[in-house]
């Protein structure tokens, strides 16, 4: 189901850690633009609140690099320490606070978030990448190429009276996810 997901299975190196539907990344007390990313989590018909489900997130630091701890193990040597998980309540919500990350150095692709489902039950899937819509490097080609795996990744950030950006996106499990 999905297709071929690398880096998947790092969604299970949170352990035994007890999981809550918001989660504060290692960066956000960092320098940076801070960033509030949040949601709900629905059922396939698009309304039903989808409980314990969990969501796991990384993304580049500050720099557009996917940099690990000194001591790192696992997919963390991969995906960098900015990484999180969540889980649904029974309302399907999800809070992270991180930064917002930077893009590759010397790339032209737009910075993104790195996303994994995994619904009980089921295995885990990628669904499409957090990307933000005032992104100069995002382009309206890549815009009309988004797969829309669990809707549209495409997220608009709105800075709130204290600087905090904040972006929204709901997450529709299943949709266009190949063999779901």
């Amino acid at each position: 189901m999905g297709g071929q997901c690398e880096g998947c299975e790092a969604i299970f190196e949170l352990g035994s850690a007890r999981l809550s539907p918001v989660d504060t990344l290692p960066d956000f007390n960092e320098d940076g633009p801070k960033l509030l990313l949040h949601g709900k989590i629905y059922q396939q018909d698009g309304k039903t609140p989808a409980s314990d489900v969990i969501l796991y997130i990384y993304h580049t630091d500050q720099k557009g690099l996917y940099t690990p701890d000194e001591n790192s193990k696992g997919w963390e040597k991969r995906h960098g320490r900015i990484r999180g998980w969540i889980k649904t309540d029974a309302d399907g919500t999800y809070a992270f606070y991180t930064l917002l990350p930077a893009s590759y150095p010397n790339s032209a692709i737009p910075k993104h978030i790195h996303p994994t489902i995994k619904e009980p039950g089921l295995q885990a899937y990628w669904i499409d990448e957090f990307v933000f819509d005032d992104d100069p490097l995002l382009t309206e080609k890549q815009k009309s190429q988004n797969e829309n795996r669990g809707g549209s990744g495409i997220v608009k950030p709105v800075k709130n009276k204290n600087g905090l950006l904040t972006a929204h996106r709901d997450i529709i499990l299943g949709k266009n996810i190949p063999g779901y």
